[in-house]
């Protein structure tokens, strides 16, 4: 454990993640492949990247520093109403949306997802003062399947609608989901999406479609992946998928805004995860 500070993590995060795309472009150029493996090494691992982007994200979880979180891509699969994947899908729609456990479905599906317990919480703050905590403000969360697939769009399960809800932050800024440990499906590193809204009846009202004030996404750790990926049933297809991503090459995560975006997560396998994340808005 260091203690060089926040701009020496970010630095280091920067230089690793530029490092790689040189390697890359230079290899794909003509370099020898069999340098590849010393080429790469030399700007450190996945682990790496990891450990710069968590000290830079426990510094800013701890009151000393308030960023605003990055706007991400919604993805494929949100089903809030907007035109994705070629359908117009609404989740938020649904009766009983507003709900702390998302592991089952509702609206007349009765489907459950199975995985390891995860219990997500996202302390909602105004970046622009002094990380004061932002109460009711509406965060619609989603994520895919612990094998990588999401209801309502994958074959299957598009009867289903588990792993989607909404929660109105608390006078402490605080929202709460208890829902299971996502897979990592081929091309991403294991995410979470969500969506805040202004209020609780902008988020459910299916005229305003998709008119929410920050869209994002939460990483999950290495550490906690490698105790459930290829540990715990379900999970198996995630091991290879994970070899083949990193922080710095998801194409989400892999800028800067990994330092801000990789959630703090404590637990096991056994009794189950909880992540922490700090999400900065604009008041």
């Amino acid at each position: 454990m260091h203690t060089h500070g926040l701009k020496h993590d970010l630095d280091t995060l920067l230089r690793q993640q530029a490092c790689r795309r040189q390697a890359l472009r230079w290899l794909a150029s003509g370099g020898l492949v069999a340098s590849a493996p010393w080429v790469l090494a030399a700007c450190g691992g996945a682990d790496d990247d990891e450990d710069a982007a968590s000290s830079a994200a426990s510094s800013a979880g701890n009151g000393t520093t308030c960023r605003t979180m990055p706007t991400e891509t919604a993805g494929p699969y949100p089903a809030d109403g907007s035109s994705a994947s070629g359908q117009r899908l609404n989740a938020l729609a649904l009766s009983g949306i507003v709900r702390s456990d998302i592991r089952s479905s509702i609206a007349g599906a009765s489907g459950t997802a199975g995985g390891v317990p995860l219990t997500v919480t996202l302390n909602l703050v105004n970046a622009a003062g002094a990380c004061a905590p932002l109460a009711g403000r509406a965060v619609y969360l989603w994520h895919c399947t612990r094998e990588g697939t999401y209801s309502m769009y994958s074959g299957g399960i598009t009867g289903e609608n588990y792993l989607r809800g909404v929660q109105v932050s608390d006078d402490s800024g605080q929202v709460s989901f208890t829902t299971i440990f996502p897979g990592c499906y081929s091309g991403r590193w294991p995410h979470i999406h969500f969506e805040v809204y202004d209020s609780l009846s902008s988020a459910v009202d299916s005229a305003a479609v998709s008119d929410y004030d920050k869209v994002s996404q939460l990483a999950l750790p290495v550490s906690a992946c490698n105790q459930v990926y290829g540990v715990v049933s379900g999970y198996g297809a995630s091991v290879g998928n994970l070899a083949q991503v990193s922080l710095a090459s998801d194409n989400v995560f892999g800028d800067d805004a990994a330092a801000w975006q990789l959630a703090t997560v404590t637990g096991d396998a056994g009794s189950g995860f909880q992540a922490t994340l700090q999400v900065g808005l604009g008041a």
